[in-house]
């Protein structure tokens, strides 16, 4: 019998206090445990992951830096950006982790397509993306994912024309995920230029607000909820 997952909405939650959480039941879940998703936002600071380079992070002034064991280079986080952290069990959902990957991104897509946003991937750089001169636009980009020769597999991902809404960062430990997602609402960007966001010196990052989206951080929490519970179902 499938275990219903289980969503809990955190409000504003300390980043360390968070983690440790997210460790815990994590070290402590076992076969019977119920997956879980926990939806929040956090106070302004950088995360750096566990393959995270210093000199990727250029001028923090007063935000802290918090070194973590999830996959992938530094990232923002603050108020007005909903932070989703599936807590899943995937020996038990069935599938592997790069398809893990795939649905949370799709989860994404589809919450930008409640409000009318095409989200994108860009090939080699894990995350959503929207076209900067039309977010509403349906064209496909060049720059997607395709089944495509070695030498276009290996190059660097192409960013032209593209802002980052999403941003994505995992980790798995005895098959069970923990980290997760990001999806930028309606924050103050500025702590981003300080940075080279996911490790890509000069990446734009945007928001819902910023591309004229008009909606609350509850009603984008509620509609990524739905769709990370409904994608990541085993």
């Amino acid at each position: 019998m499938t275990m219903p997952l289980q969503v809990r909405h955190l409000g504003r939650a300390d980043y360390r206090e968070t983690l440790e959480a997210m460790q815990r039941f994590t070290a402590e879940r076992d076969g019977g445990t119920p997956d879980a998703l926990w939806i929040c936002e956090h106070d302004a600071l950088y995360t750096q992951g566990v393959a995270g380079k210093a000199d990727h992070v250029l001028a923090p002034a007063g935000i802290p830096v918090v070194a973590t064991n999830r996959g992938g280079q530094v990232t923002f986080h603050g108020p007005g950006q909903v932070v989703a952290y599936p807590l899943i069990d995937l020996r038990r959902a069935g599938y592997f982790v790069k398809e893990y990957v795939y649905r949370i991104e799709e989860a994404v897509i589809r919450t930008l397509g409640h409000f009318g946003v095409t989200g994108h991937r860009v090939a080699g750089a894990p995350g959503i993306y929207v076209r900067l001169d039309d977010p509403f636009s349906h064209a496909l980009l060049p720059q997607r994912p395709q089944h495509a020769d070695a030498e276009r597999a290996a190059a660097e991902p192409d960013f032209t024309g593209l802002g980052k809404i999403a941003a994505l960062g995992i980790k798995v430990s005895r098959h069970c995920t923990y980290h997760g997602v990001a999806l930028n609402v309606d924050m103050d960007l500025e702590p981003y230029s300080r940075i080279n966001p996911c490790g890509y010196a000069g990446l734009s990052t945007v928001d819902l607000s910023t591309i004229g989206v008009q909606t609350t951080w509850d009603e984008a929490a509620a509609v990524l909820a739905g769709q990370l519970a409904t994608r990541l179902a085993p």
